[in-house]
């Protein structure tokens, strides 16, 4: 299978990623947008697409163009990017989560941001993982079955993954 490539959500993408949400497990979805519901509300992929000053998504796309990873930040009051991402249950466990992660950090790296926040639903045991290396001295908040991840960017460590993979960056 191709890897495939990280480039910045477009409006165009709508029913691509109308398709992917439909795609993803009612677990996967559930881990995601903390709910299990099996109807996404109408306004969910205007939002995953949004791109604007506070906005930034990226979609991970196959050679045939088909959506299977989805990342977003947003700039908010309490920490300087907060962000989200999902990766289709096919393509979870090859790498394809920390990649969008990278990139997006990247983007807001470049753009101020050097905290980076996040909510992980505490049986989320991937994404926990994933947190502590990449950001072994996160701080990490239980509340409610949720943990509210807060770390710094690592500029260091995001030049030189973006180095080490090839991943061609757009800014």
């Amino acid at each position: 299978m191709q890897r495939p490539q990280i480039r910045p959500a477009r409006p165009e993408d709508d029913d691509r990623i109308r398709h992917f949400l439909a795609g993803l497990s009612l677990h996967t979805r559930t881990l995601r947008f903390f709910t299990g519901v099996s109807v996404l509300p109408p306004g969910l992929v205007r939002v995953l697409l949004a791109l604007d000053e506070r906005r930034d998504a990226l979609v991970a796309t196959t050679g045939h163009g088909e959506i299977v990873g989805h990342a977003m930040s947003y700039r908010g009051d309490r920490l300087d990017v907060e962000i989200a991402v999902v990766v289709t249950d096919e393509w979870q466990g090859r790498g394809l989560g920390p990649r969008l992660v990278d990139t997006l950090l990247l983007r807001a790296f470049v753009r101020g941001a050097r905290t980076v926040g996040m909510d992980v639903m505490g049986e989320n045991r991937r994404a926990l993982r994933l947190v502590r290396r990449l950001w072994p001295d996160a701080e990490m908040k239980v509340t409610s079955g949720t943990v509210e991840v807060t770390a710094m960017i690592d500029e260091a460590a995001l030049f030189a993954e973006q180095g080490s993979v090839g991943t061609p960056l757009t800014v």
